[in-house]
């Protein structure tokens, strides 16, 4: 069982199962929603309880995907691809251990200017 929450606890959600490894997204949306990039794992729906969701703002970010965060503290907590039977969320509002580690970047094409991707993981462009 893994347990997170966002910064002021509003919102507390618990994992069953070992984590995925984690993606890095460096696509526009991502860093604009999360101030640089954005580290997440994907996990099956069946798998996530969401306590406070009631604290929970969703964003629609596209006709596919839309984001949710903290109505209090603003947290970026999670990315939901409305179709699909998983959730990301956020690796940062983890309590440790995670047990995992990050695996790849990705939409590294769209990556901001003022930093390098030096970890030696995969990249992907898109």
């Amino acid at each position: 069982m893994h347990k997170g929450a966002c910064l002021c606890g509003a919102v507390r959600f618990e994992v069953e199962g070992a984590l995925p490894p984690p993606d890095a997204c460096h696509c526009s949306q991502c860093r604009k929603q999360s101030g640089h990039y954005f580290v997440s794992t994907d996990v099956p729906r069946a798998a996530v309880t969401i306590r406070g969701d009631e604290n929970i703002t969703w964003y629609r970010s596209s006709e596919k995907v839309r984001r949710g965060f903290c109505s209090t503290c603003g947290s970026s907590l999670f990315f939901d691809p409305i179709y699909r039977d998983w959730i990301g969320i956020a690796m940062g509002a983890f309590e440790k251990p995670t047990g995992t580690r990050l695996h790849i970047h990705i939409h590294v094409a769209d990556k901001g200017d003022y930093y390098d991707i030096a970890d030696g993981l995969p990249q992907n462009e898109h």
